[in-house]
């Protein structure tokens, strides 16, 4: 990716949502302007890419399952899979009902 553009994916993880919902709040109160609120939404998407992909402990897993839905649009896999069964490094096992699973293409800044 180039610049600063960063996949806005981890907004809807708990902690992008506290966060917007926070910004939200702010925003409605009058107490920060909204273009200071997309710069903070920017910078959180961009530290918690970093961060994820610097300090996430690789580990090596496994899943079966079904896959119902699947589509490919701007560059972005988007896999849906019912009764997933995940096994983990020590044979360590998690049964999931249904999970979403987002693929994207990853670059650095200022890598073409």
């Amino acid at each position: 990716m180039s610049g600063n553009a960063y996949y806005e994916l981890y907004r809807r993880s708990s902690i992008g949502v506290a966060l917007t919902d926070a910004l939200d709040e702010l925003i409605k109160d009058s107490k920060i302007q909204p273009q200071l609120a997309m710069k903070i939404l920017s910078t959180f998407d961009r530290c918690i890419t970093e961060i994820l992909s610097d300090q996430a402990k690789a580990t090596r897993l496994s899943f079966k399952g079904h896959l119902d839905i699947y589509r490919f649009c701007d560059d972005v896999w988007t896999f849906i899979i019912k009764d997933v069964h995940f096994k983990m490094e020590g044979n360590e096992q998690v049964v999931g009902e249904k999970i979403k699973i987002v693929a994207c293409n990853y670059k650095k800044p200022g890598e073409p």
